[in-house]
């Protein structure tokens, strides 16, 4: 059973160790690529040793923040997760050497199955990088341009680029506060949200050939299935940020991306309207996130997870939230 932390209790314990590991989710997002590496540029600057792992290659659109932040191989003597809500969420690989290791987690989901040892968690933020950017604060450290870009880059992400609910003024003000400390905000927006490949125009084009609606339209379905994916020449970073597009639609109250993996199972990722709590269909399918951003896995064919989400979707609807 994990014990629940103050933020000044996590920076803390952060203080009191040499050796950090900082552990990101798979299929890394903005978030948690920020959020990992202004926490490691924070505590380098303290003279600790401290490295960031993901279980998955990291886009190359955040290159501006990875770029020349070297990774040193060690031992680690304390463990940290940074935006994973449950430790499957890192991956096989990742979960297998460290998931039942984790000294402290720091994160924003309400879903947080407690699996380290100490957590901090904050479900009012908009991002997990809001947490970190107090931490950091806790820590007395400066807030750098190279660490301002990461904390922005975590709530723009996390915040739809400030379009969701969840932009709340104090998401406003931290990210002002990263632009005056240096973050190349229009840089950062520009990457993240305006600039799409000619393989990902082809993966979208295919994709919105493929949507289904459902529900007196209500629900709109948009496979993503590995044969897409090669047909497109897409990439990893390609897929980011495909997921609000069946949302976007007029009239859509749930928006639902069904992404095929390597093993032929689908990760599943729901973005919904006020009407809908995106949550409370995922966690009838083991998954969980937010209100109004949430996911889970199915294993089985394209039908099968199709029927398994839809099934999810019809018992969650008439749950009307006002948040």
């Amino acid at each position: 059973m994990t014990q629940l932390i103050t933020e000044r209790e996590a920076a803390d314990q952060l203080l009191a160790a040499d050796n950090i590991l900082l552990l990101a989710h798979q299929y890394p997002d903005g978030d948690t690529v920020g959020s990992n590496y202004a926490l490691c540029l924070a505590l380098r600057a303290m003279g600790k040793q401290v490295r960031v792992l993901c279980g998955d290659p990291i886009p190359e659109r955040f290159d501006y923040i990875t770029e020349g932040v070297e990774m040193p191989d060690f031992e680690p003597d304390f463990i940290c997760a940074v935006d994973v809500a449950d430790p499957t969420l890192l991956g096989p690989a990742v979960e297998a050497q460290y998931g039942s290791r984790v000294d402290l987690c720091i994160d924003h989901h309400s879903t947080n199955v407690g699996y380290a040892a100490a957590t901090c968690v904050d479900a009012t933020c908009a991002a997990v990088a809001m947490v970190v950017r107090r931490l950091i604060a806790l820590l007395g450290i400066d807030l750098t341009p190279a660490i301002a870009a990461c904390i922005y880059t975590g709530i723009a992400t996390d915040s739809g680029c400030f379009k969701y609910l969840n932009a709340d003024a104090t998401a406003h003000r931290m990210a002002a506060d990263c632009i005056e400390a240096g973050a190349p905000y229009d840089m950062i927006n520009r990457v993240n949200f305006d600039i799409k490949s000619r393989a990902r125009i082809e993966l979208e084009r295919l994709a919105l050939e493929g949507m289904e609606f459902h529900h007196h339209g209500r629900v709109a379905v948009m496979p993503i299935t590995n044969e897409m994916i090669a047909h497109s020449g897409a990439t990893e970073n390609d897929l980011e940020g495909m997921t609000p597009i069946p949302r976007q639609i007029e009239g859509v109250w749930v928006g639902i991306t069904l992404r095929q993996k390597a093993d032929g199972n689908y990760k599943i990722s729901v973005r919904t309207g006020t009407h809908v709590d995106a949550t409370a269909i995922c966690t009838l399918l083991g998954g969980g996130g937010h209100v109004r951003a949430a996911g889970c896995t199915v294993e089985g064919t394209l039908a099968e997870a199709k029927a398994a989400i839809l099934a999810a979707t019809e018992q969650a609807i008439p749950r009307i939230v006002t948040s």
